[in-house]
């Protein structure tokens, strides 16, 4: 028995120890802390498309004409919601990410009913509700510079259901391009009390997103606009973290496109860029390049109500007196030709309606003879005058705008070698949009807008939210800030405004847009405004009915009379991708109303493209 004693106490001894270890660690030195994991590729680096864009235009609401531009285009398909959507052959299809449901309820009156997303939200934390389809409606009736608002102002209400998150749009009788309306909603919470909500805040970005992206930063020095991923957005999240639009100038695209300083570039078709790819063609690799047409028409517009072009003879003698054809030329070479008030190029059944002399085509008898009618005699100068006053019409262009500018310096050009004296005034593109009469500020070499060039009066940007910071403008160090010379009164009326009109959606609110009698509400002295009365009950017709081509041709012979414009042409977009964008994206010009960015929430980073992290304006890697 005494010999199994030593046997048994070895566990005791051994539970001894293990105690007095346990003892002596119950106040342990502290260990050094684990080494950090190195940072991963994903965690520095978030992933990204790069896209070259000619210019960032003056603004980005999608609803101004002033603003029309690629890169507003592009942030509206990217990060604004819209009830219907075009699909790869343009037709609308509800997008259901927005509204469940959409339908005509009702004939007496006619009413079309909306059932909204119950998640469907602004990236600020509200609801995409009611209030913005109100608020839309309200500014798009009322405001001027608009796109599009024919159909707007044939809406007698809009009533809130379901708090807010089903709406029915009551109409004063049947339309039936009802579908249109209602696209690039906009953060109703956010403006509808703001000071000058409807434009100041546009013009450094959009103050909230309802879509798969957010923009999150302007940067006007560097040619910059930053989207990135909309945390908030309640459907599929989109694949890359950033989307970046980057000014490029042509003779750089080359460089930027091999060096992946860009994925992809966004330019109008133009010589410059002509020659800029020629250098890429011999390349082993060379790019993808595409086209389609732009979603807006170049013309020159008319002021009918008052001035030397209130007589429709000055008119047609002005009008006679331009060769559309060479102003193309030296503009925007590869552009198509524009020769009908409604129908673009790029749309189906589009004819040449300009009758086959004067004004559709040049003609120095013809102008000549329409002047003198109108009472003017040439004297031996070769100038135009009335009763001792000689003719002169003020050219307006957007000073932001430099393909605008130049299409006036040119009109002003060839008036002037009819005799015809012609001034060119630039001021900023919503002032001269929006005014009766402008400072007569002359254009500048370059087309960079002055920092705050185009401020509304008091009108600053909504203060941002907390859950939603809002999209910061980088203020460039230098600009090219018009010139204001004296003039009566310190400001002009413009007798021909260089502006953009769209160039899709159904014809009659388009025309009725364009060419209709402003409401009671918007000022009729604006410039691009008219209204006739032979021309009035043809657009009436085609607004709410159906596109009957009799009355077509008949409103198009009546413009072509009255000519409260001049079409000139129309741009082509090009995208240009390299294979590695190709694969990731699959790009394509997309619809016209939407544009390339249509397909942005589903493309990937394209291979490589996280060498472009670091580059300066031309897309090349910054040291």
């Amino acid at each position: 028995m005494t010999a199994r004693r030593p046997f048994r106490a070895l566990p005791a001894l051994l539970l001894a120890g293990l105690l007095a270890l346990t003892a002596c660690s119950a106040d342990p030195q502290p260990a050094p802390p684990p080494d950090p994991a190195p940072p991963t590729e994903a965690a520095t680096t978030p992933t990204r498309v790069v896209a070259g864009v000619d210019d960032l235009g003056p603004g980005f609401n999608p609803h101004l004409r002033s603003d029309q531009s690629t890169v507003t285009t592009a942030i509206a398909a990217m990060a604004l919601p819209s009830v219907f959507r075009p699909d790869a052959e343009g037709v609308l299809q509800l997008d259901r990410t927005v509204a469940t449901d959409a339908k005509v309820t009702s004939q007496e009156p006619f009413t079309v009913s909306y059932e909204l997303d119950v998640e469907a939200g602004w990236s600020t934390g509200a609801p995409i509700a009611a209030e913005d389809f109100v608020y839309l409606w309200q500014q798009m009736r009322s405001q001027p510079n608009t796109i599009g608002s024919a159909g707007y102002r044939e809406i007698t209400d809009v009533r809130s259901r379901a708090a807010g998150k089903a709406v029915d749009v009551v109409f004063d009788e049947p339309y039936p391009h009802w579908k249109e309306l209602f696209t690039n909603l906009l953060p109703a919470h956010l403006l509808k009390d703001a000071p000058g909500g409807w434009t100041a805040p546009f013009r450094g970005g959009v103050p909230a997103s309802g879509g798969p992206f957010r923009l999150m930063q302007v940067d006007r020095l560097r040619g910059e606009v930053l989207l990135v991923r909309n945390d908030p957005y309640w459907d599929t999240p989109a694949v890359v973290d950033e989307v970046i639009l980057r000014r490029i100038p042509p003779n750089t695209l080359p460089t930027a496109l091999e060096s992946q300083g860009i994925d992809l570039a966004l330019p109008d078709a133009r010589p410059a860029v002509t020659q800029a790819l020629d250098v890429l063609a011999g390349s082993p690799k060379p790019p993808t390049v595409q086209s389609g047409p732009r979603p807006s028409v170049q013309q020159l517009s008319f002021r009918t109500q008052d001035g030397p072009l209130a007589d429709p003879r000055v008119r047609e003698g002005v009008a006679a007196s331009l060769d559309r054809d060479a102003i193309r030329e030296r503009v925007s070479p590869d552009s198509t030709a524009v020769d009908a008030f409604g129908l673009a190029p790029s749309d189906a059944g589009y004819a040449p309606t300009a009758p086959d002399g004067a004004p559709g085509r040049p003609d120095r008898a013809g102008a000549e003879a329409a002047l003198t009618e109108a009472g003017y005699v040439r004297g031996a100068d070769g100038r135009w005058s009335l009763g001792g006053r000689p003719l002169n019409v003020v050219i307006g262009a957007g000073t932001e705008r430099s393909e605008d500018v130049e299409i006036a310096r040119v009109v002003a050009e060839q008036l002037t070698a009819a005799g015809i004296g012609a001034t060119v005034v630039a001021p900023a593109t919503p002032d001269l949009l929006t005014s009766a009469s402008v400072a007569p500020t002359t254009p500048t070499p370059t087309s960079t807008p002055a920092p705050g060039a185009g401020a509304a009066p008091g009108g600053d940007a909504p203060q941002p939210t907390p859950e939603q910071p809002t999209p910061q403008e980088s203020t460039p160090t230098t600009s090219a800030t018009p010139t204001t010379t004296p003039g009566d009164g310190g400001s002009v009326a413009v007798d021909v405004l260089v502006a953009p009109r769209s160039a899709y959606g159904a014809i009659g609110p388009r025309l009725v847009s364009d060419y209709g009698c402003p409401p009671d509400d918007v000022p009729d002295d604006l410039p691009g405004t008219s209204c006739f009365p032979a021309l009035q009950p043809l657009l009436d017709q085609l607004l709410t009915g159906p596109a009957d081509p009799a009355v077509v041709a008949e409103a198009e012979r009546v413009l072509w009379r009255q000519l409260p414009a001049l079409p000139l042409y129309q741009n082509r977009g090009l995208v240009i991708s390299n294979p590695q964008t190709d694969a990731s994206t699959r790009v394509t010009p997309g619809p016209i109303a939407t544009g390339p960015m249509t397909g942005a929430k589903t493309w990937g980073e394209p291979e490589g493209s996280s060498e472009a992290v670091s580059t300066n304006e031309a897309g090349e890697p910054e040291n």
